[in-house]
Parts: structure tokens; sequence; C-alpha cells
């Protein structure tokens, strides 16, 4: 029973970031609407002095309620499973992806107003998907297959081909978010949880 209690505990202690984040976004996006504020312009502006505040300030804005709930689900399932899965560790590599997507954005995108959660969507999910082959622990590598199954299909939204069907899509946050999980991935593979080291055999003969 108590093990069953302290597992209750994990899930919903994995849900309190995701929705403290998710809440924010939401009550920025309203504030935003009742005050009738412009936030674009606090959005990355690439390659300008005046951009670099929307590597911060950037995942808080969104161009209108649809694509602010297009964020909402998927930030709430992968911030869960960073949480779930990897615990403490998350709380350190939140940031990284956070930063470094919006750095990534700054350095390559083109010239318009850059803003959304999106970077951060998928820089979560390189992270998951990565991190999880790399451990070679079957649960991360089950997440692994689970963030594939979820979202392998917006693959084709870190390119420039999402350009030419809506140009309002920002591929290259997109494209920066992969980047970024993939090198988050790569540089804490040692830290967090490990797959369980193999027992030894022994060596000795059984009679």
């Amino acid at each position: 029973m108590q093990d069953k209690s302290f597992e209750t505990k994990q899930i919903l202690y994995a849900f309190f970031f995701p929705a403290i984040f998710i809440l924010a976004l939401w009550l920025v996006w309203i504030a935003g609407e009742g005050f009738d504020i412009d936030g674009r312009r606090f959005g990355i502006i690439p390659r300008t002095a005046e951009g670099l505040r929307g590597i911060f300030f950037s995942p808080f804005l969104h161009s209108g309620a649809g694509h602010l709930y297009s964020n909402t689900v998927p930030i709430l399932v992968l911030c869960w499973c960073l949480f779930y899965f990897y615990k403490d560790l998350g709380y350190l590599v939140f940031p990284f992806l956070w930063i470094l997507s919006g750095v990534f954005t700054w350095l390559i995108g083109r010239d318009a107003f850059h803003i959304g959660a999106s970077g951060i969507i998928y820089s979560l999910s390189l992270f998951l998907f990565l991190s999880g082959i790399l451990r070679k622990y079957i649960p991360l590598a089950a997440v692994s297959l689970i963030v594939v199954f979820l979202y392998g299909s917006t693959v084709w939204s870190m390119f420039p081909v999402a350009e030419r069907v809506d140009p309002a899509i920002s591929w290259e946050a997109h494209l920066s978010g992969a980047l970024s999980g993939i090198i988050c991935a790569v540089v804490f593979r040692r830290r967090g949880p490990q797959a369980p080291e193999p027992e030894e055999e022994d060596d000795a003969a059984q009679w």
C-alpha cells in the first residue's frame, strides 16, 4: 500500500511543473488579449540585439488561442514524461532546452518575429527520444517509442518545406528545438536514470 501511495505521489509531482508552466502561458495570453498588447515585439528577432530578449519571453507568446491550445497538450505530456522518468534531472535539463532552442532560433531564423513554445516541444521530444536510446534502459526506450508514435509525424515541420505549407510556421524554431534536445541528450547521458548493471555471473561450479 505504501509503495502504491508513493508512486501516486510521484505521478502527481511530475504534473506540478507542467501545470504551472501551462497556467502561466494561458495567463499571459489572457492578459495580452485583455489589455490589447502586441507581444510579438518580445519574440525572437534573429540576429538583433532587441531580439535576444525573445530567447526568454517567446515561449509565453502565441498568435491566438488555437496556437496556444495546440501547444498545451504536447507540453503537458512531454513535460510530464521528463519530470516523471528523469525526476530531478528534468529541472536541470529544461532550462538548457529552453535557452538553447531560443539561441539557435536567434542565429538561424528568418527575418521575422518568432513566437510560441513549439521550440521547447521539439526539444523535449528529441531529448526524450534520444535519451531512451542512449541509456539502453528498457523503460526509457519505451518512452522513446511513445514519443515517436505521438509526435513522429511532426518531423517534417523542422525543414523549410513547412514554410511553403504555412508561412506562419517557424520551422527554424522547430529545428532549433530538435538540435537542443539532441545536444542535451548526449551531454546529460551519464546523469539521471541508467540501465542497471548486469549481475556478475558466479564462476563457481554449482553441484
